[in-house]
């Protein structure tokens, strides 16, 4: 199916059911896409019936959503516009990683595929946004790095950070400021279950207590 021929709305909501499970998260139901886009949920139930039927999701009542294989395709293009317009944000016109998100999801609905495998080329065809998220290559493939884990259930050792969630933009230039970025290192240095917060330290800063939201946005893969 033609992305072309489907609305920007389809299309966000086919990204967002899709980056749902993407790092293992819960799969997206009407509930959580209404939250997520600011709607009732019986507005989101709509909109998922109307994707239902044109054969890019399969969805029984009470059961979570899922893409069909064209959903997919749609979904997985979607996200990697979303992610090389980000990427081409911070490297060729000076923008924040904190700034980007917004910006993209504005751009990702007018970029011809053209433009996008452009600006892939000029970027020369990086792996990964600015937050470590992958970029799909334009086949369809993504490519997540091996053995990465969310901070907070990482034992006491060293890492390397692999992604920062940009789901709060305004904590990430409190990650840049203690030197949490994809491709630092990070030792986490005690993991206090009762309190639910992780301690580590960074280039930047020799001791960093991150809370149980705060360390959930952060994925590391253990430093050979």
């Amino acid at each position: 199916m033609d992305i072309a021929s489907i609305t920007p709305v389809a299309q966000d909501y086919l990204k967002a059911i899709w980056s749902a499970t993407e790092w293992g998260g819960v799969p997206a139901t009407g509930k959580t896409l209404a939250a997520r886009f600011g709607t009732t949920t019986a507005n989101a139930s709509d909109v998922v019936k109307r994707l239902t039927a044109q054969g890019l999701l399969t969805h029984e009542p009470y059961r979570a959503i899922e893409l069909t294989p064209a959903g997919e395709r749609v979904a997985i293009a979607m996200v990697r516009k979303h992610r090389l317009i980000e990427a081409f944000l911070v490297t060729s016109l000076g923008y924040g990683w904190d700034e980007v998100h917004d910006e993209a999801e504005i751009l990702e609905h007018a970029a011809s595929s053209l433009l996008i495998e452009r600006i892939d080329a000029l970027l020369g065809y990086p792996r990964a946004d600015p937050h470590g998220d992958p970029i799909p290559l334009a086949s369809g493939e993504t490519r997540h790095p091996v053995g990465a884990v969310v901070l907070t259930v990482a034992p006491v050792g060293p890492y390397i950070v692999e992604r920062i969630s940009d789901d709060d933009p305004g904590r990430l230039g409190y990650f840049a400021e203690v030197g949490l970025v994809p491709g630092a290192d990070a030792d986490v240095t005690a993991q206090d279950a009762h309190a639910h917060t992780t301690r580590l330290a960074t280039a930047i800063r020799v001791d960093v207590t991150l809370g149980a939201p705060a360390s959930a946005a952060v994925w590391v893969s253990p430093r050979p």
